[in-house]
């Protein structure tokens, strides 16, 4: 028996998300029939981020136990083949079994991307949120600040959660503007249920003049999901990639 790890990237317009539902397929799914088929025995993956329905990933974590023979480092090349064109391995390698991808110590760096112009654009509609109204980049750079840190972000964090701790640590948020898209990238040790999209929203509103860059501060105190501004939409989110801190 050993434990393999895979670096996954998909693009979530078709899926419900990561985790296996009842109402629709998911990439968790489609990575269990697929490696299922091709090892012959029962694979059930275990993921880092359960990422929500529309949500892309160019760097989601996974690993599974298997008796196979395939070296580890191949099997991307063989799944590859068994799955459609919008889920991809772009590396597969042999861990400890002890190794879980929820429970070591790493940093998520998700991005999330909106388009700030008059009118749609049909070619980037499935990544980026459209807003037609002007957004002033300034003011939520400078929200940006009251975010960073260690915090209780109940108030970022949508109703459902089995957490027992909403304290988060977000080492960087930054907020860039590249002719019409605006790329807002959050780094930390973890995150609550929706509140990247959360954050995302808020940032929108400090953008559109509703709410004033301190009022950030206001609404971490508050540990209170009504004071924060709306969860964005799914489709401009991403996670970008999870690094793991190597053990001493």
């Amino acid at each position: 028996m050993k434990r393999v790890r895979l670096l996954i990237s998909y693009d979530g317009t078709n899926y419900c998300g990561w985790q296996i539902q009842i109402n629709g397929v998911t990439v968790e799914e489609v990575l269990n029939k697929a490696l299922t088929e091709l090892l012959g025995e029962e694979i059930h993956v275990i993921g880092a981020s359960r990422t929500d329905s529309g949500v892309h990933a160019y760097g989601n974590v996974a690993v599974f136990d298997t008796e196979t023979k395939i070296p580890s480092d191949k099997i991307c090349f063989a799944l590859n083949q068994r799955l459609p064109d919008d889920i991809r391995i772009q590396k597969s390698d042999e861990v400890p079994m002890d190794w879980h991808p929820r429970f070591q110590d790493s940093v998520k760096t998700y991005e999330y991307r909106i388009l700030n112009r008059r009118f749609p654009d049909p070619m980037r509609r499935l990544y980026t949120h459209f807003v037609y109204m002007p957004l002033d980049v300034e003011k939520m750079k400078e929200a940006c600040r009251y975010i960073v840190g260690e915090h209780d972000f109940a108030s970022f964090c949508s109703a459902g959660s089995q957490v027992l701790s909403t304290v988060r640590t977000v080492y960087t948020l930054e907020v860039e503007k590249v002719g019409d898209e605006i790329t807002i990238q959050i780094s930390g040790n973890g995150f609550l249920y929706n509140m990247v999209r959360i954050i995302a929203g808020t940032l929108l509103k400090v953008g559109l003049g509703v709410y004033p860059p301190e009022h950030i501060k206001e609404i971490i105190e508050a540990k209170d999901r009504y004071a924060a501004g709306p969860k964005a939409p799914a489709r401009g989110l991403s996670l970008m990639e999870i690094k793991y801190r190597e053990k001493d």
